[in-house]
């Protein structure tokens, strides 16, 4: 499902207009962001939680050259989700 899609599904589900839609999504996006640059997790009840992780330095072997470097470490974001989610995943239920 594209991001048009998306805004046009959820804007029909919760009778909105798709350009009200499109905005909503837009300031929890630019929220988010702003949330995780400050290295704070976000809990969506019944959903999961997004929480930014720090992956450690590690050594990887280069495979054109075979020579091993060294990955620096960096911030990544984690998604958990919740095991009622999970399940749902597992039995390939969309709704």
């Amino acid at each position: 499902m594209n991001n048009k899609e998306f805004i046009a599904k959820l804007a029909q589900n919760c009778g909105y207009s798709q350009e009200q839609t499109q905005d909503f999504v837009q300031c929890l996006t630019e929220e988010m962001a702003i949330t995780f640059d400050s290295g704070e997790s976000i809990i969506v009840p019944s959903f999961g939680t997004f929480e930014i992780k720090k992956r450690m330095e590690r050594i990887f072997v280069n495979p054109s050259t075979g020579k091993k470097m060294m990955a620096p470490p960096k911030l990544i974001l984690n998604f958990r989700p919740t095991p009622s989610v999970k399940e749902q995943l597992k039995k390939g239920d969309n709704g």
